[in-house]
């Protein structure tokens, strides 16, 4: 080969494929909790699509499958993955499908011995040196925001760079296990690409859903990082630390612009930064830009129970239909002890202004929490039934390690197993594998039946339901379909199940 010929090949560009692996139909991976959800609920996998966008970007021919959503079973993705040929393969992970992933992982090497295979996610963050170890077919983790990390794997694999140099990764080397230097937090988020753009090119976005938004909705999100230090919340501990990053609110807009030309049926937009109203003056902001530019369109986002009425006037006035709430617990005491910083006088407020502003609000509670009883758990279904809001969930803490929640229990002998196969029931159903020091999991998860059944099976709750989608009949798709799946666990009661000892 002449010297031309190796400089030619050196500066090819290799293929990435960018894997959400096959697992249970519809196992919803990339959410906080990961799982097959009893409403239907499915997430884009939306961090992967980040990195996808940004190897594009950088001129990678790239694939990009969602196996869950598709239904794909392993054979087709080999094969997939086989014909288009990749020199890397990035593979999303979640602790309760970890195994499965290391043995897709396998598949693969099997069939193409020679690709790198590169995990990300926010397990493999939390244990990077553990997954590793897990198979030799796994070639690195990428610990935290890997968007960069993808595209320097690409540039080794390409022969521009050394292993040693890429950040924020383990690697093997001879055999021995490799940490190098730890990745800064992305600063300017307006070098990414719109992430809509590899939905509309890899997926299909009728697959995805979430109770809180009309269907069919697309997610994006707005920003990165959370300035909040509630203990169980994975993605700030794990991946996108605390420290709160912002898109232009120019560069949001015109992603929204770009959905509503490009995305035929879309009817919703789901934010989902851990907290899109963690600065009230940007909200504002955002909401006055899509006024200001005409657009008609609903979206849905996080928010925290200490948004003022005057904000949500302005963001119900360009759109915003819904809010989801971690209100968590009626218990100010149990709040406090999660690092919560709100008070149960500020939801009440907070409820009163967002139905005053016409807001619906989905609301998320959680029993045991560290210091829960009986009596608290019972404050706590009395304050949902207060709140009253549009919808509610009530589950018992799902903990994850990296999070200071695992910890705390962890070290208190209150976690069930060390198997995380189990932190999902056979079915892809959230598991319970912790306990209280007055609470068995069995009761953790018999109340939150109980809790159930106590809101939804109210009269004054079917009559504001049918009052709705009379009123409101774009709610009506929105409402069957989460019903359908949803009202069979509501009356037979729940699938959650307690991992004996």
């Amino acid at each position: 080969m002449t010297a031309k010929h190796k400089i030619i090949n050196l500066m090819k560009r290799i293929k990435i494929t960018f894997l959400n692996p096959p697992f249970l139909r519809k196992f919803s991976r990339s959410q906080r909790s990961p799982a097959v959800t009893k409403s239907g609920t499915l997430y884009y996998p939306m961090w992967l699509a980040y990195a996808a966008a940004f190897a594009e970007k950088e001129k990678y021919d790239i694939d990009f499958i969602d196996a869950p959503a598709d239904g794909f079973e392993t054979d087709y993705v080999i094969n997939r993955i086989r014909d288009f040929s990749p020199g890397l393969i990035v593979i999303d992970t979640s602790t309760p499908s970890i195994y499965n992933d290391i043995k897709v992982c396998e598949g693969l090497k099997e069939v193409l011995p020679g690709v790198f295979i590169l995990l990300v996610g926010t397990h493999v963050s939390a244990l990077p040196g553990d997954s590793l170890r897990l198979s030799n077919s796994v070639d690195a983790v990428a610990v935290g925001e890997y968007d960069y990390t993808v595209k320097e794997i690409a540039e080794v694999l390409s022969g521009k760079r050394d292993i040693g140099s890429v950040i924020g990764i383990f690697y093997r080397k001879s055999g021995e296990i490799v940490c190098n230097k730890s990745r800064p937090l992305m600063g300017d988020l307006n070098e990414l690409p719109f992430v809509s753009t590899i939905y509309k090119r890899f997926l299909k976005i009728k697959n995805y859903f979430n109770p809180n938004a009309l269907y069919p909705m697309v997610t994006i999100t707005t920003s990165r990082g959370c300035p909040f230090q509630c203990i169980f919340c994975v993605y700030p501990q794990t991946m996108m630390g605390h420290k709160l990053r912002l898109r232009s609110v120019e560069n949001v807009v015109e992603e929204i612009e770009y959905i509503i030309r490009s995305f035929d049926g879309a009817k919703s937009i789901f934010f989902e930064d851990d907290t899109f109203t963690a600065i009230k003056k940007r909200c504002i902001e955002i909401s006055n830009e899509i006024l200001m530019r005409g657009i008609r369109i609903s979206w849905t986002a996080n928010a925290r129970a200490d948004l003022d009425y005057e904000t949500m006037k302005i963001m119900k006035e360009s759109g915003c239909r819904c809010l989801c709430v971690g209100f968590e617990s009626g218990s100010q005491q149990l709040l406090d002890n999660i690092k919560k910083k709100v008070s149960v006088e500020k939801m009440r407020c907070f409820m009163d202004d967002a139905k005053r502003a016409g807001i619906l609000i989905h609301g998320c509670f959680m029993v045991g929490l560290p210091g829960e009883t009986e009596d608290t758990m019972k404050q706590t279904l009395k304050l949902a039934k207060e709140l009253n809001p549009d919808t509610v969930q009530f589950y018992p803490v799902m903990v994850y390690p990296g999070t200071e929640a695992y910890d705390w229990y962890n070290e208190r002998g209150l976690i069930s197993t060390n198997d995380f196969s189990k932190w999902i029931t056979p079915g892809g159903l959230h598991n319970t594998v912790i306990r209280t020091k007055e609470l068995s999991s069995e009761e953790l998860v018999r109340f939150c039946d109980y809790a159930r059944r106590k809101f939804y099976l109210r009269p004054r709750y079917f009559l504001y339901k049918a009052n709705q989608m009379i009123t409101s009949p774009e709610e009506i798709k929105r409402n069957l379909k989460s019903a359908r799946t949803f009202i069979k666990y509501l009356v037979r009661g729940s699938d959650i199940r307690k991992t004996s000892r």
